[in-house]
């Protein structure tokens, strides 16, 4: 086995997956229906967050690059990472540095986890709340110690009696200055489902062929140094992390991947977004029967999701509040606990050190 799959079902309640340009959605043509949606990358942060977050590390700095032309005016250059596999966001997460005029090489890592968008079960069983969304509002107008500053279109700041002047303006007579109005957003509910891919061939595995770099050279005698083991896979020679890295590091991963939870969006937009059930194979087929949805017999509007509790050859986690929307007879307490450490298990037993015989 060299691909771990995991399907994993959530729950979200009124809440907005992005705030920066209002709830993503996709429109199903099918269903005539707009479908908010989480991208997988944002997924994918949310989940190295709660990584760094589990094993108490520091997520890598990122570089940031500007140039200056003529007029001393910032012009916006390249962006990237550590390329250094010692910091676990960079590991897992991947990279690529590309210098511009082409002065070094490129250093570029794949993933070696495949992460799709968090979409909707099924088009019948999420979507966005109607009528535009609600509209919120920032109120301190109770508060008798609040500091109004009106400037005129020159910038200058009124005095109270020009304010009083302005107030009497038609147009302002009825305006709070201590409440500000936010536009309205739509809301996403409903059953949501994602998958993730770890290709356990790479997962602690980084490439030291110089054909196709990963890393600099100096980075790959760090790593020796520092105890990372030279071997072999099927992308060529490696250097695999240490076993005592391994160990630490598979459980934060494990850890992430059941209790991650979406670190963008606002508090007045929280949800839980608890999850229902997890499903983990070997078989990429039979993970999305796994956890899946049917179109009701009696109505052809409706979608029943159903969560296939006794398919060979995929271990399947349901929660304990499952029960209140989907029907099933297999919830646990401590489904989550086992599924966190079925997933250490199927990790720890795979040979990284020696995967060419």
């Amino acid at each position: 086995m060299n691909t771990i799959y995991i399907r994993t079902l959530k729950r979200a309640e009124h809440t907005v997956f992005n705030v920066a340009s209002g709830q993503k959605y996709y429109y199903d043509v099918q269903f005539n229906k707009k479908i908010p949606f989480s991208s997988g990358q944002q997924v994918k942060r949310s989940l190295i967050d709660s990584l760094c977050e589990a094993i108490d590390q520091i997520p890598s700095p990122t570089t940031f690059l500007f140039e200056v032309d003529k007029q001393k005016k910032l012009k916006e250059g390249e962006v990237y990472g550590t390329c250094d596999p010692t910091y676990a966001d960079q590991l897992f997460g991947g990279w690529m540095k590309a210098s511009k005029g082409g002065g070094e090489r490129t250093l570029k890592r794949r993933s070696p986890l495949s992460i799709s968008a968090m979409r909707a079960l099924h088009p019948l069983l999420a979507g966005l709340d109607s009528n535009g969304g609600e509209a919120g509002s920032f109120d301190r107008s109770e508060r008798p110690n609040n500091v109004v500053i009106i400037r005129d279109d020159k910038g200058n700041i009124l005095s109270n009696e020009e304010i009083d002047v302005v107030l009497k303006t038609e147009g302002n007579t009825d305006r709070s200055l201590g409440r500000k109005w936010l536009n309205p957003a739509e809301r996403a509910t409903g059953l949501f489902v994602f998958d993730i891919a770890i290709d356990l061939r790479r997962l602690f595995s980084v490439s030291t062929n110089q054909l196709e770099p990963e890393m600099a050279d100096a980075t790959i005698a760090k790593l020796k140094e520092d105890g990372w083991i030279e071997s072999k896979n099927v992308f060529g020679p490696c250097l695999v992390a240490p076993i005592s890295l391994r160990e630490e590091w598979i459980k934060g991963l494990a850890h992430a991947i059941i209790n991650w939870r979406i670190t963008s969006n606002q508090s007045r937009t929280f949800s839980l977004m608890d999850t229902l059930a997890v499903s983990i194979s070997d078989n990429a087929n039979l993970i999305a029967s796994s956890i899946r949805a049917k179109l009701s017999e009696e109505d052809s509007r409706k979608a029943d999701p159903i969560i296939d509790e006794n398919l060979n050859g995929v271990e399947t986690f349901i929660s304990l509040q499952a029960g209140g929307f989907i029907h099933t007879k297999g919830e646990k307490a401590d489904a989550l606990d086992r599924a966190e450490q079925a997933l250490i298990d199927k990790m720890t037993a795979f040979d990284y050190e020696n995967q060419i015989a």
